[in-house]
């Protein structure tokens, strides 16, 4: 980084995480604790897991008792077998969270959830519905107008002067294209990615300020409503909204939970790859200047460096599955009923199966071997629209400016299912 202060107070964590991972006993490792997420400290713990105990139980935490995998091909495995792992909502769905004490049955039917909780037949029906506009024919036709708005968000950029990385460029971008998937009013894009912070931050303990949080999360799906109504019987639309209103698999019926639970996995998932590897990426550049210098001299090393920017940053932390039957891993038994979350960021640092995987590379011989957008019938939808997101927007850095700075700490969003960031300080050299 630019600031050499910065860089050796993220050391003096780094090293004081160290020695506390080490020094715990393993039955009292608390993975999902956000104090490891949120201080970037989360490594040497799941580092030892690796080497120690790679197959991990945890017997007490505010989640309840759940195994974690942090090995990469324990995770590959996990991800691929949905006859025995289920996502379904009705064993739980695919975070750790314990459901809140009002939650009742139904709540938690697969009539009423997201296609991500769902296991097939049901979760292909879903999927399938909303997959068109992840085609290739509509890719082709999106890359234009993410390229247009890329250079525009980016010559509005102040030269010399510190700005948010976050607020100026990831989030615009991405909320941009957001609104273009659902066909949203584009001049309250901004609550898009707003609804996606609010829902996965942490908990608040004042009373007043979750309600005044739900209050605003209800009021931006409210927007929804109209939406669905004016495009329902229109089967020419090609919008995500569309899509989910005129496909039988989707369209709710008499329940429009089903609808809203769709447009929630939609707006986080839509927004999130995408905007905390741009992030991400240019963070990791600037702690890595060697390989910033590398993609400077030449920008072809973005096919590569894309999704080397995806693995180590791992946008999504882990996803939850339920074991349907006893299932066997690393030589322990996870039964019938017990949760594991499989650790998509620490299998992107397993050097057991990932040559030299704690270190960044831009020119990567196997970049795109890492779990950061899962395996399986679950394999993240919108992958190669992150991807090309990414290298569209890079392209587009590095034909303008030689360097964008780092000039401070990043201050990284309060949750342990999406790695992210909500602030990154950074000047553009004049």
């Amino acid at each position: 980084m630019a600031d050499g202060a910065m860089t050796q107070s993220h050391q003096a964590r780094a090293d004081e995480a160290r020695a506390r991972a080490y020094a715990t006993p393993l039955e009292d490792f608390q993975l999902h604790d956000l104090e490891h997420f949120t201080s970037d400290t989360l490594w040497p713990w799941f580092e030892r897991l690796r080497n120690e105990d790679p197959v991990h139980y945890t017997a007490d935490s505010e989640y309840g008792p759940y195994w974690s995998l942090t090995r990469y091909t324990d995770i590959v495995a996990a991800d691929g077998d949905n006859h025995r792992l289920s996502s379904s909502s009705m064993h739980g769905g695919i975070t750790l969270f314990l459901p809140p004490e009002t939650a009742t049955a139904a709540d938690f039917s697969e009539e009423r959830t997201s296609f991500i909780s769902m296991d097939p037949p049901r979760h292909d029906d879903q999927r399938r519905a909303v997959s068109p506009i992840f085609s290739t024919p509509a890719l082709a036709e999106l890359e234009p107008l993410i390229r247009s708005r890329a250079a525009a968000i980016l010559d509005e950029l102040p030269i010399g002067e510190t700005f948010d990385f976050v607020d100026k460029v990831a989030i615009e971008l991405t909320s941009q294209m957001l609104a273009t998937l659902f066909d949203f009013p584009f001049e309250e894009r901004r609550v898009l990615p707003r609804f996606s912070d609010m829902l996965l931050s942490g908990p608040v303990s004042d009373p007043a300020e979750m309600m005044a949080r739900q209050a605003e999360m209800y009021m931006i799906l409210g927007k929804f409503v109209p939406l669905w109504n004016d495009r329902s019987g229109n089967q020419t639309g090609r919008d995500l909204i569309s899509l989910l209103a005129n496909n039988p698999a989707t369209d709710g019926g008499n329940d429009p939970q089903r609808y809203f639970n769709n447009i929630i996995l939609l707006i986080v998932a839509g927004s999130d790859t995408t905007r905390h590897s741009i992030t991400g990426g240019l963070l990791a550049l600037n702690q890595h200047p060697a390989e910033y210098e590398k993609l400077r001299q030449d920008p072809s090393l973005l096919e590569s460096a894309v999704p080397e920017f995806i693995r180590w940053q791992s946008p999504v932390a882990y996803m939850r599955r339920t074991a349907l039957e006893d299932v066997e891993f690393g030589g322990k038994t996870i039964k019938k009923g017990e949760k594991l979350a499989m650790w998509y960021v620490s299998g992107n640092r397993d050097e057991t199966a990932i040559e030299r995987a704690n270190e960044f590379i831009v020119d990567r011989a196997r970049p795109r071997q890492h779990a950061a957008f899962g395996f399986g019938i679950h394999r993240c939808l919108g992958q190669r629209l992150a991807e090309m997101q990414l290298k569209v927007v890079w392209e587009e850095m590095l034909k303008r400016f030689p360097l964008i700075e780092v000039v401070g700490e990043p201050v990284r969003l309060r949750s342990n299912f999406v790695k992210g960031f909500e602030q990154l300080p950074v000047r553009i050299p004049g």
